[in-house]
């Protein structure tokens, strides 16, 4: 069974399906931007997902929600810096930040996180992998077509998950040819970065569906359903539900991605999904 060490904590991804509690630290995110822009509320937010049952917090300074725009790297410093000092003090599971920039990972790794959530899969900042590589810590490689600003812009795909699958093994080759370790890496197919909902294809349907076929990439799988626009399409039926109704079908993509093969998975509704996912640990694992 596949292992993962994360700030010196072994974690036996045979046994148990992993959390990741989300924690947006931004005015903006699609789904509860704002809530918990200020240090006081990202802090006590974090600290309620571990009593929760979260085995890791992802703390992110700038959205990636479709059409949203980068922001300075000081903003981004500004916004997360402090909470991940506050924190590595104050909680005992595993920070993870969501960044693709190697001047924000390299001051969070030092200041108390262990983990960093690249959406960019290593595409943007070059060096990053170096990063990565020197602090030898866990690194998830997400797939994303375009980037925030444009990947929802007629996103198209012959075939979703055989062009996930190969756009991983290059960018685990190039993550591995920089000197980062087999074992420190993570992939994410990217539910709702760039795919197709709200038609008659449904790519995030269709990844959650065919999620056994990244097994053979032989890493460990993380998957991000949570609240997404595909859920609100689907379970809306012709009324797509608003993202504050999304919970039940959250919890419901949470559970298929773990019998399909997910290893982690990244929520809002830690407390909810962990409930759900207790079952599911003790049917399949």
């Amino acid at each position: 069974m596949k292992k993962i060490v994360i700030d010196n904590n072994l974690y036996d991804l045979g046994r148990k399906t992993l959390i990741m509690g989300i924690l947006n630290v931004t005015p903006d995110s699609f789904s509860d931007g704002g809530k918990f822009f200020s240090f006081n509320a990202a802090v006590k937010k974090a600290i309620q997902m571990e009593k929760d049952g979260a085995d890791i917090i992802d703390i992110g300074g700038e959205s990636t929600r479709p059409g949203a725009v980068t922001i300075t790297l000081s903003e981004e410093m500004t916004r997360i810096m402090p909470i991940i000092e506050e924190l590595s003090e104050k909680i005992k599971i595993p920070i993870s930040v969501d960044t693709y920039k190697s001047e924000i990972a390299e001051k969070a790794l030092k200041l108390g996180a262990s983990m960093i959530n690249d959406v960019t899969a290593l595409r943007v900042d070059k060096n990053l992998v170096k990063v990565i590589a020197d602090k030898k810590v866990p690194i998830c490689l997400m797939h994303m077509k375009g980037r925030p600003s444009n990947m929802q812009i007629n996103p198209s795909y012959e075939d979703v998950v055989s062009e996930i699958i190969d756009f991983f093994k290059e960018r685990i080759g190039y993550a591995i040819s920089n000197g980062v370790r087999k074992e420190n890496i993570i992939i994410d197919p990217g539910l709702g970065f760039g795919k197709r909902t709200g038609s008659v294809i449904e790519d995030n349907v269709e990844i959650l569906k065919r999620l056994n076929e990244f097994k053979k990439l032989d890493y460990p799988i993380m998957i991000g359903a949570s609240r997404k626009n595909f859920i609100g399409n689907v379970c809306g039926d012709n009324n797509p539900l608003p993202v504050n109704n999304r919970l039940e079908g959250s919890i419901a993509a949470a559970c298929i991605a773990a019998i399909n093969g997910a290893n982690i998975v990244r929520v809002h509704d830690v407390k909810e999904t962990r409930k759900a996912l207790n079952l599911i640990d003790c049917i399949i694992r």
